[in-house]
């Protein structure tokens, strides 16, 4: 199809959808206001989360959050009904992954997941693994999403749940496909295609059979590979599905391409061509356009193959595929390359990698984007939950305030020695809250400086490392300030989380100083660590100390050692952070000669809320820093001793 033909196509479509758009918004604001009308009760739930999904598509069009589905959320949440919430949160995180916006997903999802196991709904729990899976697959996070696929198989082979099943193991033979583990994918998608037709369920059925055809074209044995995509092929042509049929003919395409027999790969490059026309989106068309391309180009029809070749970036750069337009500028670059005309192959590899940084730009801003969207849904949230406890407070103390007045008409002299110790308790109250809430100040301010510790060090890493490893460090990044929103959010969190995301800095930190140092964590055995609370961020700052004041200034060849020593001693928790650097003395000539003023921010403010801590609680909580020296007086290190109040669930 020629650009004039894919504008001309367009106009057309677009020209005939513009008299249903007032008719189907119409439509939805009328549907929407005849549900509003009915009770709040669970039903109502069912019947939003059912008109979310099937007006889907419209909301999508519109670039706009499903309605439905949000009041459904939101109703769920003020009923306390589990099962509502892990449903909405399910669908709405099935647009988002459906809109590339797979970070999003993923909290959604894992939302989604948390409300299922406080349903204790086993089928909701496995379809949430299996999302979250899939969502983290699309990441290129294999491992997690291994993980997630794994314990929805096992959860949905004890309930015999045939269709997560098939996902499950579907997926993972996916997992298995991407990291080149070819018999183990084969066995999983064998297994997976024996449900599908035992289930008599034709798309899955097409699907394993062309995933099969990949993982044996993957082994070389193209023959039996081509038989598996002439399966799928078949089915695909049953159920009239041009998608399918384009997957299939691309495929066997590339495998006659393989084996060398040219007339074929064309005849089958060709038929995929055409099927795209009826193929929504035309991503596939120019992928048609340059496959065809690169195989006259291996026949050597140089100016035949550029021809394919600058059709599809002529339908890439009309549709802004950019992820196309860097593929196809990589093969004319090659082909010119092939044929001798290297002035003009440097400039198509110049547009390909042009295309790629942005691409690469693209996906770190939408990274940021997604996270700080992340941050504000928890922030309202949260907003939201401490207007109830705000409300329900209010309530409690008007009652109060009634039952006062009653006693104080009734009993003078016993309202007036009750009003003096209650004007006691109320002062104790308020400079204690005054100090709770100084307390929760100071916490909130390691967030900003955390980031801003952390965001720095992307920027310093991204122009000192290429930019793979660039995304791979900010995709961690990610995790790790996931989880700090998360802990940051409560006074105290578990002692093993605030391990979690300490290791989880320590590894990041680590990969940008080049493995110059290693760490290890020493905990009292006789420590529970999910029994056992911590504020959040407490340890961190005096460890980023350790690290760039201390380790990072050792010479090369001396390996730096960081560890961190947990134990609980009667009713206080003592950590000890040693680390093998140069000590402080060398450290402030070195801060001296270099003519730096700063001031750590992160120790100065968790001074203030160890302090805090021992004003409220009346119990024992210090910072003891000590130098460790030599025999002949040398700096070998920093002892840093935090003595805490030992704090537990139950």
């Amino acid at each position: 199809m020629s650009i004039k033909g894919v504008c001309f196509l367009f106009l057309f479509l677009l020209g005939a959808s513009v008299g249903t758009v007032a008719q189907d918004s119409l439509r939805i604001s009328k549907l929407l206001d005849s549900v509003r009308t009915l009770p709040n009760d669970t039903a109502k739930v069912s019947l939003l989360l059912k008109k979310g999904a099937a007006n889907n598509r419209y909301f999508d069009s519109h670039k706009v959050e499903n309605a439905f589905l949000q009041e459904a959320l939101s109703l769920s949440q003020r009923l306390k009904y589990a099962k509502g919430m892990s449903s909405a949160y399910n669908e709405i995180g099935t647009a988002k992954r459906n809109k590339s916006l797979y970070i999003i997903a993923e909290d959604f999802h894992e939302k989604a997941l948390k409300a299922a196991e406080e349903a204790k709904d086993t089928f909701l729990i496995v379809f949430s693994l299996n999302n979250a899976g899939v969502d983290c697959r699309r990441q290129d996070k294999l491992q997690k999403a291994f993980d997630y696929h794994v314990r929805a198989l096992v959860l949905a082979e004890k309930i015999n749940d045939i269709r997560n099943i098939c996902v499950a193991t579907n997926s993972i033979g996916n997992i298995q496909l991407s990291t080149e583990k070819y018999d183990d994918a084969i066995t999983h998608f064998n297994h997976a295609l024996e449900l599908e037709e035992k289930s008599h369920n034709e798309l899955g059925i097409a699907i394993n059979l062309g995933n099969l055809g990949f993982a044996y074209q993957g082994l070389n044995k193209v023959d039996l590979a081509i038989q598996y995509h002439k399966r799928s092929l078949a089915i695909n042509l049953k159920m009239d599905r041009p998608i399918g049929m384009a997957i299939c003919y691309n495929a066997l395409g590339a495998a006659y391409k393989e084996k060398k027999d040219y007339p074929a790969a064309m005849e089958y490059l060709e038929k995929a061509l055409e099927v795209n026309d009826k193929v929504d989106d035309k991503v596939h068309v120019a992928e048609s356009y340059l496959s065809i391309g690169k195989l006259l180009g291996a026949q050597g029809k140089h100016d035949e193959a550029r021809k394919y070749m600058q059709q599809s970036v002529d339908i890439s750069t009309f549709w802004g595929f950019k992820s196309m337009l860097m593929e196809a500028y990589k093969a004319l670059a090659a082909d010119y390359k092939e044929s001798g005309e290297f002035e003009k192959s440097l400039a198509a590899a110049d547009k390909s990698l042009l295309y790629k940084d942005s691409i690469l730009d693209e996906k770190s801003a939408m990274a940021l984007t997604q996270m700080q969207t992340i941050y504000e849904v928890d922030r309202k949230d949260n907003q939201i939950r401490t207007l109830e406890h705000d409300k329900v407070v209010g309530e409690l103390r008007t009652k109060r305030n009634v039952v006062i007045t009653f006693f104080l008409a009734a009993f003078l002299l016993m309202a007036i020695v009750g009003g003096f110790f209650y004007i006691r308790h109320r002062n104790l109250k308020a400079n204690k809250q005054t100090l709770q809430l100084e307390l929760r100040s100071l916490r909130s301010q390691m967030n900003p400086h955390f980031i801003f510790n952390s965001l720095s060090s992307i920027h310093r890493y991204i122009w000192s490392n290429n930019q793979e490893e660039a995304s791979d460090y900010l995709t961690k990044f990610s995790r790790l300030m996931r989880l700090i929103l998360d802990n940051t959010q409560h006074t105290f969190v578990t002692l093993n989380k605030e391990l979690e995301s300490l290791r989880l800095y320590l590894d990041l930190e680590s990969l940008r100083c080049n493995g110059i140092f290693e760490y290890h964590f020493n905990i009292d055995p006789e420590i529970n660590d999910e029994e056992v609370l911590i504020p959040p961020m407490i340890l961190q700052p005096y460890v980023e100390n350790a690290i760039w004041h201390g380790l990072v200034h050792k010479l090369p060849e001396e390996k730096g050692l960081l560890d961190i020593d947990i134990v609980l001693k009667k009713r206080s928790l003592v950590c000890t952070i040693t680390d093998n650097g140069i000590g402080r003395k060398r450290a402030m000539e070195i801060k001296d000669r270099k003519g730096r003023m700063h001031t750590s921010v992160g120790m100065k403010v968790t001074e203030g809320r160890i302090d805090l801590i021992r004003k409220i609680n009346n119990k024992e909580a210090k910072v003891t820093v000590t130098d460790l020296e030599d025999e002949a007086g040398h700096g070998i290190g920093t002892k840093v001793t935090i003595v805490l109040p030992a704090e537990f669930i139950f």
